[in-house]
């Protein structure tokens, strides 16, 4: 199976270390899903505040905190040594530089017939 990192441990924890193997590449690429205010939206719904307090929480040290917490890799340098026995050392790459960026990686690897089309067998 092809998981992010903190469902494979959230797995692991859950069902067993007997029943879950997680196998960790030396490299990978950095995902960091976008987080943001949508200041029309929050404006309209009187939300900005809280909305804007939230996203600065993220990446306070007890955010991160919560992160790690959830194993997801924590970004906050002081946060990310305090847990670096529980995430394997691993080099990140992001994909606009390994790949030239989403256009091209989409285009090559999960286009119909893309790479990832070549290396995935339903049901083994």
């Amino acid at each position: 199976m092809l998981s992010w990192e903190n469902e494979a441990y959230l797995a692991l924890n859950e069902l067993g270390k007997d029943k879950v193997e997680v196998v960790t590449p030396s490299i990978s690429i950095l995902a960091e899903p976008p987080v943001s205010v949508v200041d029309t939206v929050a404006v309209k719904h009187g939300t900005a505040a809280v909305a804007k307090a939230y996203l600065e929480f993220l990446y306070s040290p007890e955010g991160q905190e919560i992160a790690a917490r959830n194993f997801y890799r924590p970004r906050l340098a002081s946060v990310a040594a305090k847990y670096a026995d529980r995430f394997p050392k691993l080099g990140l790459f992001t994909i606009d530089e390994l790949f030239g960026g989403w256009q091209k990686a989409q285009a090559r690897h999960f286009n119909d017939g893309g790479v990832f089309d070549k290396i995935y067998a339903p049901g083994s």
